[in-house]
């Protein structure tokens, strides 16, 4: 099996990206980290974001050291952090996008 890894821009980033695809399981952290590795508690695309804690709802998501977006729910640390449990703070149009596709769920196309 292939490593699982992700990566934490910053020291004060909430979350990290994933390298590999991620299944549940150990994942090594790697740049700037206070831990070695966390426990995935789901499957995580690759690119996308894991929790590195537990997240409250309405709590900042902290990426590049800096606030991307909002959660719109709790998020438990290790899990899948992406356009179904935050709110972008740069584009209010993403919370109508699909979660997998990206594609506009608010426009009906004839």
């Amino acid at each position: 099996m292939e490593e699982q890894v992700a990566f934490q821009i910053d020291l004060q980033d909430n979350v990290a990206t994933a390298l590999v695809e991620l299944n549940q399981g150990p994942v090594v952290l790697r740049g700037d980290s206070n831990q070695d590795v966390i426990h995935a508690v789901e499957h995580i695309p690759i690119g996308h974001k894991i929790a590195l804690r537990d997240i409250n709802c309405d709590e900042d998501i902290i990426k590049y050291g800096i606030v991307i977006g909002r959660a719109t729910q709790n998020i438990a640390k290790g899990a899948w952090v992406h356009l179904h449990c935050i709110s972008s703070v740069y584009d209010e149009r993403s919370s109508h996008l699909d979660v997998v596709t990206g594609a506009p769920k608010d426009i009906k196309y004839e």
